[in-house]
C-alpha cells in the first residue's frame, strides 16, 4: 500500500510538472506573431451587395460588398461597411450571406477611420464547445486517467506549435529536431498514461524501435522515390513568405515518422499491457513463451492499425484519388505521379513501423517482464490495484 501511494504521489507529482510546463510553453512569445498590428472582434453580417460577383463555371470571382455590426470589442454595436474579394478559389474564398457571424480584423487610420477587413467565419465559439463536450465526456469515463490523456493532448498540441515549428521555420534541420520531439513527446505520452511502470518502459522502447526505423526506411527511400516536397499543402506559400531556406523534401521526411507515432505508441502500449497482464496471471511463464504470446497479440493488432493508417491517409486525399478516377488516368501512370507516390510511401513506409513495433515491444517485454524487477519503482502485482 506504501508503494501504491508512493507512485500515485510521483505521478501527482508529474502531472505538476507538466502543467507548469504547459503554462510555460503558452507563455512563450511567439516571434513570427504580426497580430498586434490589428485587433478583432466578432460581427454579424447585416447585409450583402452581390452587384458585382459574378459565377463563372462553378467558382465565384468579384466583389461583396458587406454591411456588418460588430458584436463585440470596443466598437461593439457600431457598423462598418467593407468589401470581400473572391479570387475564385473554393478552398479560400468565402461567400457571405444575411446574418453569418464572422471574424473581422480591424485597425485604426491616422485619420481616426476605422478599417475593417473579414477574416472568415466566426468558428472558434463551435470548436470551444466540441472540445469541451470532449472532454467532459473523457473524464466521466476515465477519470483521471482521462484528465492525464487532455494533459498529453494539449501538451503534445504546445509542443508541436511552441517549439517544433518555429525551430523549422528558423532553418533547424526537420528530421532530427522531429525525431528528438516524437521521442520526448512519446515519453511523456506513455509514462502520463502508462505510469512509470516496466509495462510504459516496454511500450516506450518499443514505439520508439518503430519509429526508428520509419525514419531510416524514409531516409533510405528519399532518392529512389525522388521526393517532392511541395506536395504539401501551402508548402509553395511558405517558400515565397520569406522562407525559401527550407527544405521541403526533409520537411516531407519528417511528416513521415511524425504522422505514423500516434499508431506506434497504441502498438507499443497495446503489446506491453498484454504481456504484463500474461505475467501477472502466469508468473512463472518462459521468457521464450511470453515473447510468442506478445508476437500472438501483435499480430491481431498489427492487422488492424496498418489499416487503420491507411484509412487516415487515403481519408486526406480522397478527393484526388475521386480526380485521377474521374478522369481516367491510367493505373500505371497514377503510380509515378508525385501527389500519388508521394502519398503510397507515407503510408507503406509508416506501416512498416507499425509491424516492426509488434515485434520489438514483443522481444523487449519478454526480457524485462521476466527479469527479477518488475516494475521501475514498484512490483507489478501493484499495478492492476493502482489503476483508475
Amino acid at each position: 500500500m506504501t508503494v501504491n501511494t508512493n507512485r500515485r504521489k510521483f505521478e501527482i507529482l508529474f502531472v505538476l510538472i507538466l502543467i507548469s510546463i504547459n503554462i510555460v510553453l503558452l507563455l512563450i512569445p511567439n516571434s513570427y506573431d504580426k497580430s498586434s498590428r490589428y485587433n478583432y472582434a466578432v460581427a454579424r453580417v447585416l447585409d450583402v451587395d452581390n452587384s458585382e460577383l459574378f459565377q463563372y463555371g462553378i467558382v465565384k470571382q468579384g466583389v461583396q460588398y458587406v454591411r456588418l455590426q460588430m458584436l463585440r470589442g470596443e466598437h461593439k454595436d457600431r457598423i462598418f461597411e467593407t468589401d470581400n474579394n473572391l479570387i475564385g478559389k473554393m478552398e479560400l474564398d468565402k461567400v457571405l450571406t444575411e446574418g453569418d457571424k464572422v471574424y473581422v480584423e480591424y485597425s485604426t487610420i491616422r485619420n481616426g477611420e476605422v478599417f475593417v477587413k473579414v477574416v472568415d467565419f466566426y468558428r472558434f465559439g463551435i470548436e470551444i464547445l466540441l472540445f469541451s463536450v470532449f472532454a467532459i465526456v473523457l473524464v466521466l469515463f476515465a477519470g483521471f486517467t482521462g484528465l492525464k490523456t487532455l494533459l498529453s493532448f494539449t501538451t503534445t498540441l504546445l509542443v508541436l506549435w511552441k517549439v517544433m515549428i518555429p525551430m523549422y521555420l528558423k532553418g533547424f534541420e526537420p528530421v532530427p529536431i522531429a525525431f528528438a520531439v516524437v521521442t520526448i513527446l512519446t515519453a511523456v505520452i506513455i509514462f502520463l498514461v502508462g505510469g512509470f511502470t516496466r509495462k510504459g518502459l516496454i511500450a516506450f522502447l518499443g514505439s520508439i524501435s518503430g519509429v526508428f526505423f520509419t525514419l531510416l526506411l524514409s531516409l533510405i527511400l528519399a532518392d529512389p522515390f525522388y521526393i517532392n516536397g511541395s506536395v504539401m499543402p501551402f508548402s509553395e506559400t511558405l517558400l515565397y513568405s520569406g522562407f525559401a531556406y527550407l527544405d521541403l523534401n526533409q520537411l516531407f521526411l519528417a511528416s513521415i515518422f511524425i504522422a505514423s507515432s500516434g499508431a506506434v505508441m497504441d502498438i507499443g502500449m497495446d503489446i506491453s499491457a498484454s504481456m504484463n497482464e500474461v505475467v501477472d496471471k502466469h508468473p512463472g511463464i518462459s521468457t521464450k513463451e511470453l515473447m510468442f504470446s506478445g508476437f500472438r497479440v501483435g499480430r491481431a493488432v498489427v492487422g488492424t492499425m496498418t489499416t487503420t493508417l491507411l484509412f487516415a491517409y487515403s481519408g486526406g486525399y480522397l478527393t484526388l484519388l475521386m480526380a485521377f478516377m474521374a478522369q481516367g488516368v491510367n493505373p500505371s501512370a497514377m503510380l509515378n505521379l508525385n501527389y500519388f507516390s508521394s502519398e503510397i510511401m507515407m503510408t507503406v513506409v509508416g506501416s512498416f513501423g507499425l509491424v516492426l513495433t509488434a515485434p520489438f515491444t514483443a522481444v523487449i517485454g519478454a526480457i524485462l517482464l521476466t527479469g527479477k524487477k518488475r516494475s521501475l519503482v514498484s512490483s507489478s502485482v501493484t499495478e492492476e490495484m493502482e489503476t483508475p
